[in-house]
């Protein structure tokens, strides 16, 4: 079974905000490493924390994605992208 990409509307909004370019990168990335592989815990780390435990950030030049992981539903939900400074 093949993961899900879809995205919360406040991602989509950050999203549209970026460059064309840097917004063309992050989507490649989610498409060819963390969707297709079928291991999107291989090309990011979880975020530390009580609260924050069931998010991972990926690491795109200098932005971040940051994700929240379904594995019932083979989902991975994108709850912020931005900046890495911001993020």
């Amino acid at each position: 079974m093949a993961w899900r990409l879809e995205f919360a509307k406040t991602a989509l909004r950050e999203l549209d905000k970026l460059e064309r370019q840097a917004a063309r990168r992050v989507l490649a990335f989610l498409h060819d490493r963390v969707v297709v592989q079928g291991a999107p815990r291989s090309a990011g780390q979880a975020l530390r924390g009580s609260e924050l435990g069931e998010f991972w950030k990926y690491r795109i030049g200098d932005y971040r994605v940051i994700v929240a992981l379904e594995d019932q539903a083979l989902r991975v939900l994108v709850v912020r992208v931005g900046n890495r400074k911001d993020v």
